[in-house]
């Protein structure tokens, strides 16, 4: 069931979707660790989040690039995740990691700038590269254009 998932890409915790939905926080936390829900616990979840009883029933979620979402977002946007990513299938666990790594080679290159200048310079760079993947990361969980949800789950 991919009810966590969506949860996340919602940006909502278990207590917030429990007030939205009117159920207890404990059956979230049952049917996210994939014990059945009620036919009923999954009409209020569904409504809350705005999503069909049988889209809470998948196993995984996937962005069809053919969906509305995709074919909404401005050019400039499906540009700015292709080059930056240079792929069409984009995933959320690609940009963390690439974040992370430039944020932690740019701390590192940027603590070697006390002995070599280019390292401070490359450091800068590399930051900035990683503030440019939070971004990223921001604008794919705010217009849901993630490929491949698997990523999600690991994270949560």
């Amino acid at each position: 069931m991919i009810l966590k998932q969506i949860r996340i890409s919602r940006h909502l915790s278990q207590e917030q979707l429990a007030q939205i939905s009117g159920l207890n926080v404990r059956t979230i936390q049952r049917i996210e660790s994939g014990q059945n829900a009620s036919l009923e616990s999954l009409k209020c979840l569904a409504a809350a989040l705005e999503v069909d009883v049988a889209t809470l029933n998948q196993e995984t979620f996937s962005m069809d690039k053919d969906s509305g979402n995709w074919h909404e977002l401005p050019l400039w946007l499906k540009c700015w995740f292709f080059l930056n990513f240079l792929s069409v299938r984009t995933t959320r666990g690609v940009a963390t990691r690439i974040r992370t790594v430039s944020h932690v080679s740019g701390f590192i290159l940027c603590a070697l700038g006390f002995v070599s200048e280019p390292a401070l310079a490359g450091g800068l760079i590399m930051l900035a590269n990683g503030y440019l993947f939070s971004l990223l990361t921001w604008q794919g969980d705010k217009y849901g254009i993630w490929y491949d949800g698997h990523e999600a789950k690991a994270q949560g």
